[in-house]
Order: C-alpha cells, then sequence, then structure tokens
C-alpha cells in the first residue's frame, strides 16, 4: 500500500502514485512529492557531440570558424542586396530574408554550443532551453516558408513573365514575408506552451548540442500525447505543405520550360532556379535527415550529426550557392568592391 505524507493508505491512484528510492532500501514515497521538486527543474546538461577531452579545441575551432563563415557570407548578401538598385527586385528581397533567416538560426544554437565547449560546461538554464526551441522552430520554419515564398516567385518569373511586376509588386512581397513571419511566430508559440508544461524526471541529460524537442519528449514524465501530436501537426504546417506548394511550383516551371522551343531560352529559365532549387534540396535535405535519423539511429548522441547540418553548414553554403550561380550577385559584389576600393 502507498503511503500519503501523513503515513496514511490512500486509495486514489492518481495521487498515491509512488517511485522507489533506491537510497532507503526500497523504501517507497510519494510521486506528487518527488514531482514538487522535479517540476522546477533549473538547468538541462547538453552532452555535446562527444565526451572526448581531446576533440573539443578541434569541435569548437570548426564550429567557430564555420558559424563566423556563415555569418558573414549571409550579412555580405544582405549587404550587397541593400546596396544595389539593381537588385531591387522581389527574387533578391525574398533572398536577404532568407539570409536574416539563416544567421538567426546559427545564432540560436551555435554560440551556446561553442561557450559550453570553450569553458568545459554541458548546463544550459531552463528558461535558456524553452528559448532556444522557440527562437529555432521560429527561424526554420520561417526559412521553409520563406523558400516557398520565392518558388512561387519563380513561377510567376516564368510561367507569366509579362504580368511578373504587375502580379509581384512591392505589397505583395512584404505580405508574403509578414505572413510567412506570422505562421512561423505561432507554430514557435504552440513550440513554447507545449515545452513549457512537461514535467522532467531526474534524468535533464539532453545527448544533443541543442535543445531538440523530441529529446526533451524523451526527458519528460509526463503524459507527452499530445506534444507529439502537436510535433507532426507543427511539422506538417511548417514542413510538408510548403514543401508540396515547392513541388507543385516546379512542375509547372518544368512543364512551361519543356514547351519553349528555344534551347537558349530553356537554358536561361533553368539557371533561373537552379540556385533556389540547390538550396531547397539542402534544406529539405538535412531537415529530413534530423527528423528520420531520431527515429533510426539506436544512439541519440549519433542523431545530433545530421542537426549540424541543419544549423551550421545549410546557413553557411547558402551564401556560396546564390554568390557562386548567380551572375547579377557577382556583378553587384564586384561593384561593390570597386565603391570600397576607391573610396580607401
Amino acid at each position: 500500500m502507498c503511503r500519503d505524507s501523513y503515513g496514511e493508505g490512500n486509495g486514489n491512484p492518481l495521487q498515491c502514485s509512488c517511485l522507489e528510492n533506491p537510497r532507503d532500501g526500497g523504501a517507497w514515497y510519494p510521486l506528487y512529492m518527488e514531482l514538487q521538486n522535479l517540476t522546477g527543474v533549473s538547468e538541462f546538461f547538453l552532452l555535446g557531440l562527444s565526451d572526448d577531452p581531446d576533440l573539443q579545441p578541434l569541435l569548437f575551432g570548426l564550429f567557430l570558424s564555420m558559424y563566423l563563415v556563415a555569418m558573414l557570407g549571409n550579412l555580405l548578401i544582405i549587404l550587397v542586396i541593400s546596396s544595389d538598385s539593381h537588385l531591387h527586385t522581389p527574387m533578391y528581397f525574398f533572398l536577404s530574408n532568407l539570409s536574416l533567416a539563416d544567421i538567426s538560426i546559427s545564432t540560436t544554437t551555435i554560440p551556446k554550443m561553442l561557450v559550453n565547449l570553450q569553458t568545459h560546461s554541458k548546463s544550459i538554464t531552463y528558461a535558456g532551453c524553452l528559448a532556444q526551441v522557440t527562437f529555432l522552430s521560429l527561424f526554420a520554419g520561417l526559412e521553409s516558408l520563406l523558400l516557398t515564398v520565392m518558388a512561387y516567385d519563380r513561377l510567376v518569373a516564368i510561367c507569366h513573365p509579362l504580368h511578373y511586376l504587375v502580379i509581384m509588386n512591392p505589397r505583395l512581397c512584404i505580405l508574403l514575408v509578414l505572413a510567412s513571419f506570422a505562421v512561423s511566430l505561432l507554430t514557435s508559440l504552440l513550440h513554447y506552451l507545449m515545452m513549457s508544461q512537461l514535467t522532467f524526471c531526474t534524468n535533464v541529460e539532453i545527448p544533443h548540442f541543442l535543445c531538440d524537442p523530441p529529446q526533451l519528449l524523451n526527458l519528460a514524465c509526463s503524459d507527452t500525447t499530445t506534444n507529439k501530436i502537436l510535433i507532426y501537426f507543427i511539422g506538417t504546417i511548417v514542413g510538408g505543405i510548403p514543401l508540396s506548394g515547392i513541388l507543385y511550383s516546379y512542375i509547372r516551371i518544368i512543364s512551361s520550360i519543356l514547351r519553349v522551343s528555344s534551347s537558349a531560352a530553356k537554358s536561361k529559365a533553368f539557371s533561373t532556379c537552379g540556385s533556389h532549387l540547390s538550396v531547397v534540396c539542402l534544406f529539405y535535405g538535412t531537415g529530413l535527415g534530423v527528423y528520420l535519423s531520431s527515429a533510426v539511429l539506436s544512439s541519440p548522441r549519433k542523431g545530433a550529426v545530421p542537426s549540424v547540418m541543419y544549423t551550421v553548414v545549410t546557413p553557411m553554403l547558402n551564401p556560396f550557392i546564390y554568390s557562386l550561380r548567380n551572375k547579377d550577385i557577382k556583378r553587384a559584389l564586384r561593384r561593390l568592391l570597386n565603391r570600397t576600393t576607391s573610396c580607401l
């Protein structure tokens, strides 16, 4: 029989649930007394990618370099687009917002990881963990929706070239970005509310370098059925529906290009979509890898490796994909460099 705090038996299973305390010879204590201490979890411990102390300096240097390249590359894209009037078009307006989302994704996770590597600490506060989950959901969702908006922009440019400037007017472009941000904000708030209601047990070690929602659900000792349903719902809103929109846009684009008789026109049309399609494959490929790895890999620590691609490598490569494959960006970079050197 389970006993309450007064030592009397209690037949209510909700009030009488107990935990066995191994430090007291198997004595039983009320679960609600144990949970009273556990609901106030003040910090979690991010185990990172490796426990090997010899690898910590190498990981710190590697991730610091990748973070700096991602920051500088995306900031340069934003600077070039904002300073060159030739790039004040809908496509580059969306690209500058995409670069801003890339900067935000990396900044949400990597600085904390670098601090932990440098200080040999693994802790992150409870509030910091919730903030990381919320902002990562916000900016990852924003990037997904922006890629969908960019696919629609390419659809209009190729299928309705004569009406492109009329359809993709500045007002519509701003509304599309604001709508993307609003949807991402709502889903991130759902993430926050979902995680803030969880009750965590004595194990607060996260086998990851960031606060990953599936890992947090594994640590929770409260019922997570509703939380898992919400995760699938959010994934559909910011992942499944946008990806379907992108696929539909490219089906229309490809069918329109194939009807063009001129090979030069076909090549030009494909080249305008090449950079965007590469970024889409990189973003959704790594994102899909993160969720599949968490379900397939037996070791939770191994599931953290694909997240490196998602949060670090993808934001670092996006500026190179657009700058190396885009003649307008290259010309704008040369003009910016010429202006800078002439001022010096």
